[in-house]
């Protein structure tokens, strides 16, 4: 019996040593998360701050993106579900403890305000959907609602996206069995990082000088902040405990170094920083769009490494943690 228990259990599926079992689709997600919180945050600053004039794509035609995004996000979520058909039961209760649960809540919060906050913004940033939504009673009264309210939602829109920003970075460094996840710079590194993708998304949508030349300062300045939390972060690691030092090496000089700096840092954090830099010195034309892409590839690059980095990280080798010869022991 004993025999049997010792080796059926490391045959069950998703049973260590395969412990990588978030793909594609929780990147995908986090990134989308973090966007929809910069996309909130600077719409919801212009608002608060009265510039609909001066920033006319950010007050205007960016905040529609919101729940757009973050409907293509909660889609990602829901193709990385086993059971789909339980999504509902995480509404059925609060955890405290449980970062998903606190998610779960967030997002329910998110969305009503991110439409709130993209409503009263139809008529003039898109007049041809304005329009649309005005044949319809309850459409037309949602904007009207939310027009007279602009400020109140701004309020609750600012508040909610550094919580969603937040909370995309301590989803996972709430793993404590997950050496390169369990740090503190990973919240506020997301946070800037889905504020940085969000200023990439004006500056691939705005036709105004002015605003292009003002979030091509923002995003460099986010950029920056961006490169030195990865870089605290890091040295956090390399400074830490036995199993942080090893999850740190993984990066410098293991199997992920190539991965990290060729494909991350230097295509999707320092070249868009440098041709930012240049657009500030008048060398703008033959840059224009490929900088805010690459700040956008960064983006989902940070996320898709982060969340590999942490799942191959552990506290156990668990190659080695089964013996063969315990099996003789029986026999």
């Amino acid at each position: 019996m004993l025999e049997e228990l010792l080796v059926t259990v490391r045959s069950n599926p998703k049973i260590d040593p395969s412990l990588g079992i978030w793909s594609w689709e929780i990147p995908a997600y986090l990134f989308m998360g973090g966007l929809t919180a910069g996309i909130m945050l600077f719409a919801s600053l212009m608002v608060l701050l009265a510039r609909d004039e001066e920033f006319p794509f950010v007050a205007r035609k960016l905040p529609i993106w919101a729940p757009i995004v973050l409907s293509v996000g909660m889609l990602f979520l829901f193709l990385d579900l086993s059971h789909k058909l339980y999504v509902w039961r995480f509404y059925t209760s609060f955890q405290p403890s449980s970062p998903m649960s606190w998610g779960s809540w967030i997002l329910l919060l998110v969305y009503p305000v991110s439409i709130l906050l993209a409503a009263c913004t139809l008529r003039q940033g898109y007049p041809w959907l304005g329009r649309l939504v005005d044949r319809f009673a309850i459409g037309k009264g949602i904007v009207d609602f939310s027009c007279r309210h602009r400020a109140t939602v701004a309020q609750w829109g600012l508040v909610l996206a550094v919580f969603l920003g937040f909370y995309t970075g301590i989803l996972l460094s709430a793993f404590s069995a997950r050496p390169f996840w369990n740090t503190g710079f990973l919240a506020p590194l997301f946070l800037v990082s889905g504020m940085s993708a969000a200023a990439a998304l004006v500056l691939l949508g705005t036709r105004n000088e002015h605003e292009r030349h003002t979030f091509t300062r923002i995003d460099i300045v986010l950029i920056t902040i961006k490169l030195a939390l990865i870089a605290l972060l890091l040295v956090n690691l390399a400074t830490g405990s036995g199993v942080q030092i090893e999850a740190s090496q993984m990066v410098f000089g293991g199997e992920f170094a190539i991965p990290f700096w060729v494909f991350f840092i230097i295509p999707g954090v320092m070249l868009p920083l440098i041709l930012e830099y240049w657009e500030l010195k008048g060398r703008r034309r033959a840059w224009m769009f490929i900088s805010p892409v690459l700040a956008l590839y960064g983006g989902y690059m940070l996320r898709h490494l982060t969340v590999d980095l942490g799942q191959t990280s552990s506290y156990l080798n668990y190659v080695n943690a089964f013996d063969p010869a315990l099996l003789d022991l029986l026999r």
